[in-house]
């Protein structure tokens, strides 16, 4: 009798968290349809051009942050990949502590220098700061590091949810912003003072820039070299890395919380069945720009995780400079489950291939699904 009790207990547990699951998700909206943003004015154009002027050096020095424990991918290499590949100032990966940073979701890689290394080298500090998203928004290290240098002059950027970093480090009081769609309520919450702005990839407020999701870090770099460098410098860079245009305009109802959304998530994490590991060779002189896009997009299918191999486990230098540490050694990866190389596939064009395959792969849900994720503007299926 006792067992049946606790039998049917189980049962009626299930079946209200079924129904309260159930409810929650038909509550939410299903996807939006938007319309284009209007454009930019030129004066707005200007005004962020004009703040993000080099506030020191004629070539300026570059400090990308992260913690090692967890830092996102595209956030810590895109804009290292960008802005290196421009040449027009000097960038530095940074970690908190000694030794490799493993990056989130996919990814190891050793950063250039600690940030007491930087420190010992620049006492004069760095002209930019770029605050990738980080699994803790509160690790003192971090925090510190990055207002000692806002109160040495540089211009602290957030990229992504590194916004809510920034914010913890005091920076964003009484500042216009913006972050990834996912973070902005709790961001609001924490910096009452902080004024959201909406519809635009990019706000720059008295010394700190802040950026909507992940893809977000693409334009960011760009506006970055054409503040040092000028528009020609920028357009050139935007078309070796396969971004013809850009500018700040954003789509901001496009990217919430949706049915199709939460849908997705539950249906591709309850087939743990059909989960799998895809290997991509990792080569010296690989595009870390274009890796990153890749590796971080298939490890958010919630289907897949990407993950790097090669014959040696010795990290091997990217395109610009990063030492990349594979994550198994081998030379026979199954090739069912082989990404294609890198190759010479230009950034922004490696992101599409890698959204189009995953919608063959899989479908267009998980397509959508992961754009939504790196809030890449793109066309969602709305069904």
């Amino acid at each position: 009798m006792n067992s049946r009790r606790i039998l049917w207990s189980a049962l009626g547990a299930i079946v209200l968290f079924v129904v309260i699951a159930g409810a929650w998700i038909l509550s939410l909206p299903a996807a939006p349809s938007v319309a284009a943003p209007p454009a930019i004015a030129q004066d707005e154009r200007d005004a962020t051009i004009a703040a993000l002027k080099p506030p020191k050096r004629q070539r300026p020095l570059i400090a990308i942050i992260g913690i090692n424990n967890a830092t996102e991918t595209t956030d810590y290499l895109m804009p290292y990949g960008i802005l290196t590949r421009a040449d027009v100032a000097d960038v530095v990966t940074l970690a908190t502590q000694p030794g490799p940073v493993t990056l989130f979701p996919t990814l190891k890689v050793e950063p250039q220098a600690t940030i007491a290394e930087f420190d010992a080298r620049h006492p004069d500090g760095a002209d930019y700061v770029i605050v990738p998203a980080m699994t803790r928004d509160d690790d003192p290290a971090a925090l510190q590091w990055i207002r000692n240098q806002s109160g040495k002059g540089a211009i602290i950027v957030g990229i992504c949810a590194g916004a809510k970093v920034v914010g913890d480090a005091g920076l964003l009081h009484g500042k216009r912003a913006t972050t990834h769609w996912y973070s902005v309520k709790e961001l609001r919450e924490k910096h009452p003072t902080m004024r959201y702005i909406e519809d635009r990839r990019l706000v720059v407020d008295d010394g700190v820039a802040t950026t909507t999701g992940i893809s977000a870090s693409m334009p960011m770099s760009l506006t970055l070299v054409e503040a040092i460098a000028g528009r020609d410098k920028a357009r050139a860079v935007g078309r070796d890395i396969g971004l013809a245009d850009w500018d700040a305009r954003h789509e901001s109802d496009a990217f919430k919380f949706t049915r199709p959304f939460a849908l997705t998530a539950i249906r591709n994490t309850a087939a743990f069945w059909a989960h799998e590991r895809l290997g991509i060779e990792l080569k010296e002189g690989v595009d870390e720009v274009s890796l990153a896009l890749v590796t971080d997009a298939w490890s958010r299918t919630y289907r897949s995780q990407a993950v790097t191999f090669a014959n040696t486990a010795d990290a091997l230098q990217s395109r610009n400079g990063i030492r990349i540490l594979p994550d198994e050694v081998t030379t026979n990866w199954p090739a069912a489950r082989r990404l294609p190389e890198i190759g010479d596939r230009k950034p922004a064009e490696a992101l599409d291939d890698t959204l189009r395959a995953v919608t063959a792969r899989y479908d267009a849900r998980t397509t959508d699904f992961v754009a939504m994720q790196l809030e890449y503007p793109r066309n969602r299926t709305t069904e």
